[in-house]
């Protein structure tokens, strides 16, 4: 088990690079027990061994695996088991690594489904996050799992992107506390060495610009200038490099030309020489292949990418011909022996090199979420639902007879969010928004219809459906939206991506949209409910920014919910029960189609508006009807860069006051612009938030701590003192308030260079 690299042969210095398997065809669960394919008997006799294998467990249309032919979640350590028993016995001696998708949820059968990032995003609650991030790596490590894929370093710039839902946020202030919670949570706080058995190693993707693609298309460049990656791009990653996390996947798309499979700029330069980060690169599914297009063969390829920093492929023929690299000239070996190294770090780091190793580390009662785990997912379920606009519709009557409409009303699925295992027929977890009302009011007092499908009108007598449901209730909740549902008849590109897409399917990994408006059939059911019922609540079950006027025009209250999980049906009728949202906007909502970008930290030049839309931003980022008032104390704070560099910090301060009766858990954000000498200003940008808990008819004290991370620059991807003016305030508006607080950070002389 202590072999080192310098023991193995090139051969098998490349075998531990490669993570060519997709693990579904390693092994599979015959007659109640796990076989050894030989798929993977010859990829272990080809390079004498293998570093890592990916998606033994994995569950989904793509893989093709169901309940009824998977892997059950308490026999998984059983069929790593004999996955490692034949890279053991038939290779160098070196066990591999067991990676498994891990967006939000182990994705594997039995694996508990959190709602997506961008419900979590809504919550804004950095100990929730964290405490979730615990128990989603306690869950995986039971199974034998080493290392998860996690999502979390894209900053959604373009809604029209179908992977929205994978980030946090449009802001890379709460990306970055979000994704650094998550780190904490999977790896342990200050994890920088070995990673306990309860724990699991993090490879956080994907690195970097992702969310900035041309169009909002997958996979596109990033045509961003330095600074723009910095300050919103890397922010992320760099927090995440700060608590350790094991490792980054490199992204599909480029940056201003460089495929950041090939950017050594970015995973040299940045990440190592820069940050002082060590751990592994992941090369995303097949992107150094994608390296063709800048190369001219697959040797070529994988030699670039070695050579920028990549150490570990993933399904990639190029790193087949790493060998042939060597051997014409195009990489030196000790670059292998580089990455090799790296390989077997995150080895030692997970246990698996220890003179006795548990190569599964078993536990079949934790495979089962235990009861303080669903309790934690039920709260970011009700958190991640924002009350948009209420004109007095909301708390909703328990004795109310209502119509529930709509082509989400019903539909679990569309709940769940892309990368999502196949749910158990009998999840006691799982609620839509139909069932959960007829919880609350008896099934005799709702009436149901679907309506439309989510792109189109459905045929037959959908519209008479409809107008039965409608006909003499005391009110309509009208549940819209769309899906990133996979069917197990869809066509996937190479890398599992829709390929497409599906029919109805409207988000997900290779679902972009050139609209985001809702379709009419869908809009066609508000307006139905508006001519037909006195009280309409419109309901939006969605990954991606929508926008939301027509919503609101047509509605008496409104609810976002992006994709809220099993559990959201009853989450979202706490909402319709209480008339109190649990979350914020986590991204701008455009006015319209065509307005884009429209984030709330745009440049304030770009933000003129058009001809025909003269306020291109509809809803902003932090947007929610509140619970209670937000009232910053009068207070300006002044400091030297010397201070913040050395760990000083300003606190300023708020009021909270609620007056209703009952208690209220929300957001606090605090906005603020920069003025900076020489640099044109963000409108706005989330200096820092807070979660609060307020007694009923109480008022409490939250204090905002602000240190370098939020009152340095982040042009070069990392915080850094210099003289600036931050004006900071509360009010979810764009522009500060006549009221906003200032905090100076000074040079020697006591200047900011903003002094008139």
């Amino acid at each position: 088990m202590t072999r080192s690299t310098a023991e193995l042969s090139l051969r098998e210095r490349i075998g531990q690079i490669n993570q060519r398997l997709k693990g579904w065809e390693a092994v599979e669960w015959v007659d109640g027990a796990p076989r050894v394919t030989d798929v993977l008997r010859r990829e272990v006799d080809r390079w004498g061994g293998i570093g890592a294998i990916y998606g033994v467990l994995r569950a989904d249309p793509w893989s093709q695996v169901r309940w009824s032919n998977g892997i059950p979640p308490e026999r998984s350590a059983e069929a790593y088991e004999a996955v490692q028993e034949v890279v053991r016995t038939r290779g160098s001696g070196l066990p591999t690594l067991f990676v498994e998708e891990v967006p939000h949820g182990l994705m594997a059968l039995g694996g508990t489904t959190l709602p997506v990032n961008l419900a979590l995003g809504a919550g804004m609650d950095v100990d929730l996050v964290e405490a979730l991030g615990a128990q989603v790596a306690a869950e995986a490590r039971a199974r034998g799992t080493h290392v998860a894929l996690v999502s979390g370093l894209d900053v959604l710039r373009d809604p029209r992107w179908g992977r929205a839902e994978e980030c946090f946020s449009e802001d890379p202030a709460l990306a970055a506390l979000l994704m650094e919670a998550t780190v904490r949570g999977m790896q342990g706080r200050g994890t920088h060495g070995r990673i306990a058995d309860d724990r699991i190693a993090v490879v956080a993707k994907h690195l970097a610009g992702q969310g900035a693609g041309i169009g909002g298309r997958n996979g596109s460049g990033a045509p961003i200038g330095g600074r723009e990656l910095g300050e919103i791009h890397l922010r992320p990653a760099y927090v995440a490099a700060l608590a350790g996390v094991a490792g980054f996947m490199a992204a599909y798309n480029d940056i201003d030309g460089i495929p950041c499979s090939a950017n050594a700029d970015l995973l040299t330069g940045v990440l190592r020489e820069d940050w002082g980060w060590e751990g592994i690169v992941m090369a995303d599914g097949t992107a150094v292949d994608r390296l063709r297009d800048s190369t001219p063969d697959p040797a070529s390829a994988a030699a670039l990418a070695i050579t920028a920093g990549v150490d570990l492929s993933l399904w990639d023929e190029a790193f087949t011909h790493v060998e042939e690299a060597v051997e014409r000239g195009l990489l030196d070996q000790a670059l292998v022996t580089r990455a090799a190294d790296r390989v077997l770090a995150l080895k030692r780091r997970v246990g698996l090199l220890e003179e006795a190793p548990e190569y599964a580390v078993a536990d079949p009662a934790r495979c089962h979420p235990p009861r303080e785990f669903l309790e934690l997912v039920r709260r970011a379920a009700v958190q991640s639902c924002v009350l948009v606009h209420d004109d007095d519709a909301l708390p909703l009557r328990a004795s109310a007879v209502v119509a529930v409409i709509g082509p989400n009303a019903d539909d679990l699925d569309a709940q769940l969010g892309d990368y999502t295992p196949p749910r158990p027929a009998d999840d006691p977890q799982a609620s839509t928004v139909r069932s959960a009302l007829e919880a609350r009011h008896g099934i005799g007092n709702i009436r149901y219809a679907q309506g439309t499908s989510h792109r189109s009108g459905l045929p037959g007598d959908a519209a008479e459906q409809v107008a039965a449901a409608l006909s003499g209730t005391d009110a309509a909740v009208v549940v819209l939206g769309g899906t990133s549902r996979r069917s197990y008849d869809d066509e996937f590109a190479d890398n599992g991506a829709v390929d497409g897409p599906a029919p109805d399917t409207t988000n997900g990994e290779g679902v972009d949209l050139s609209r985001l408006a809702l379709p009419e059939a869908q809009l066609d059911l508000l307006r139905a409910a508006r001519a037909a019922v006195p009280v309409v609540i419109a309901v939006l079950i969605d990954g991606r920014p929508r926008p939301l006027g027509p919503l609101v025009a047509l509605s008496d209250a409104l609810i976002v919910a992006p994709f809220p999980g099993p559990g959201g049906g009853s989450a979202i009728v706490d909402v319709l029960a209480s008339g109190v949202g649990g979350g914020l906007l986590p991204a701008t909502f455009p006015a319209s189609d065509g307005v884009l970008p429209v984030a709330h930290d745009e440049r304030l030049e770009t933000a003129r508006g058009y001809v025909d839309a003269r306020h291109p931003a509809g809803s902003l980022l932090g947007s929610g009807a509140p619970a209670v008032s937000v009232t910053l104390r009068p207070d300006s704070v002044t400091l030297t860069s010397e201070a913040l560099r050395d760990g000083g910090s300003a606190t300023l301060t708020a009021d909270l006051v609620n007056d209703s009766d009952r208690t209220a858990s929300l957001a606090v954000p605090l906005y603020g612009r920069r003025h900076e000498l020489g640099i044109r200003p963000r409108r706005r940008s989330l200096l820092a938030v807070e979660r609060v808990r307020v007694a009923a008819g109480s008022t409490t004290a939250v204090g905002f701590t602000l240190g370098l991370d939020e009152l340095g620059s982040w042009a070069s991807g990392r915080p850094v003192a210099a003289p600036v003016e931050v004006v900071a305030w509360t009010d979810p508006s764009h522009d500060p308030p006549p009221d906003a607080l200032v905090v100076r950070v000074t040079d020697e002389e006591g200047r900011t260079g903003w002094e008139h």
